[in-house]
């Protein structure tokens, strides 16, 4: 007399241990003998520009501002006034992306450093920034 056969309610992982076991060998195999793609890169169409030196906007402790040019050979210093400095900047600049920093002395008044720095973006200067040295 036979017994009923019972329900199994596990999965026999054998059969799959082994599949995977195989694909393993195949691609251990196969994975050397592929030839590694080359990647074409893009070239620039033109050489790059070496980045130039920003203009210094110095504003001292008695309100005195110079330029300091360090792009041209032997770094220019120039003493400006307030009213004459947008147009300075401009001839320095003339026509290069030059970008422009502020330095002011720990002494200078913070309204005057945002009044120079206002004056030469409404003046129409780009790249305008403010100088900051790490302390020691």
């Amino acid at each position: 007399m036979r017994r009923p056969r019972k329900t199994v309610n596990q999965i026999n992982v054998v059969p799959y241990i082994d599949v995977m076991l195989v694909l393993l060998v195949i691609f251990m195999v196969t994975a050397p003998l592929v030839a590694p793609g080359e990647i074409e890169l893009p070239s620039v169409g033109s050489r790059l520009q070496p980045p130039i030196n920003p203009l210094q906007v110095r504003l001292n402790r008695d309100k005195s501002i110079s330029l300091h040019d360090q792009s041209s050979p032997g770094a220019r210093v120039t003493r400006v006034g307030l009213e004459n400095l947008v147009s300075e900047v401009r001839a320095i600049q003339d026509g290069r992306d030059q970008p422009v920093v502020i330095e002011a002395d720990k002494g200078a008044r913070y309204d005057d450093v945002i009044g120079i720095l206002d004056r030469l973006q409404r003046g129409g200067v780009r790249k305008v920034g403010l100088l900051a040295r790490p302390s020691p």
